[in-house]
């Protein structure tokens, strides 16, 4: 048995959340611990998975708190690192929808200077999925960094899960950025994508670019899709997956595809062989992780709003007809 279920690399930043008004009706914000690939490790992890988490943050109580927050949902932290440079910070604002807009301070920010040298080869092969996202690929020296973690899973035939995460604002060029995420794809076993960036990279439509993924190689493809669910794909079969008309209010969507992915990566590994399930064994994955994701956005920020174990079966329960049951 692997050591860890799933290790994530990448940015670890604060999200500031609009928190109300001041008494002068200025815009009040709340900080909240955030970073897709923290993210979802943070939900992989307090659903109940072996998490760990390599990444940088600034030597600042920004970094010391979205270190404490991970280590509260407990995941291992022992492979990250500071900086002398600060925390990346983002700044979110909400639509009523619940639906987001950033604004970055990330500029040297300690994030993207994670060295390959940061990179804990071992911790990854103590692990059963190497975890990445795209906003590591942003910037050297978090490239190279990056590239190396990609090696030590492949050389270990370690399984790679990647969220191609777009973020326009912190790319240089929005060609090279789209090239960059489309790079990767080829090293992936578990791709997890929003119908949106999907659409960006390939502009075709959700069937036809998901086998485009998996003709890369990937066993398995998720297109999140909003409150509409998630599309999936593999060798075999692909359908829709929806989301039930659950009594909850959206609040914040902060967080809800990390925490899908962390569900996801929950539920396969919890099985000897990650990929090797039915089309109706998967479909019950996904209504969990559903679940999981439909919890976080009744919350506001990410990790903080991350749902536990009890919490998302709770929910699967109130639904009769929905089984997120692992068979």
């Amino acid at each position: 048995m692997k050591r860890f279920d799933v290790t994530a690399l990448g940015e670890i930043l604060i999200d500031f959340t609009p928190a109300g008004k001041s008494k002068n009706g200025r815009t009040l914000f709340e900080e909240n611990p955030g970073g897709a690939p923290a993210n979802a490790a943070a939900a992989a992890a307090k659903l109940g998975a072996r998490a760990a988490f390599i990444g940088k943050t600034g030597d600042d109580q920004f970094g010391r708190d979205a270190k404490a927050a991970l280590e509260n949902c407990g995941v291992y932290t022992g492979a990250m690192k500071t900086d002398k440079r600060h925390t990346t910070l983002a700044f979110v604002t909400l639509a009523h929808s619940g639906e987001r807009a950033f604004s970055f301070a990330r500029s040297d920010g300690a994030d993207i200077n994670l060295s390959a040298d940061d990179i804990d080869e071992k911790l990854i092969n103590e692990s059963t999925f190497l975890h990445i996202g795209s906003l590591s690929c942003t910037d050297e020296p978090s490239l190279s960094a990056t590239r190396k973690a990609i090696g030590a899973a492949k050389n270990g035939g370690i399984f790679i899960s990647y969220d191609p995460n777009w973020r326009e604002p912190l790319w240089r060029d929005k060609e090279e950025g789209i090239e960059t995420m489309r790079s990767l794809f080829k090293y992936a076993d578990f791709v997890k994508i929003a119908d949106n960036e999907l659409a960006l990279m390939y502009g075709e439509n959700t069937p036809i670019a998901a086998r485009e993924i998996l003709d890369e190689g990937a066993k398995l493809v998720c297109v999140t899709l909003g409150k509409d669910g998630v599309f999936y794909k593999t060798q075999g079969y692909e359908g829709i997956v929806s989301i039930p008309q659950y009594n909850i209010e959206v609040r914040d969507t902060t967080g809800a595809g990390d925490a899908f992915t962390g569900a996801l990566l929950y539920r396969l590994t919890r099985r000897e062989n990650p990929f090797s399930f039915t089309e109706d064994e998967l479909k019950c994955d996904l209504h969990f992780a559903n679940a999981a994701a439909t919890l976080c956005v009744s919350r506001y920020g990410a990790i903080p709003a991350l749902a536990s174990l009890s919490e998302t079966e709770k929910l699967l329960a109130s639904f009769p007809g929905i089984s997120g049951k692992q068979p």
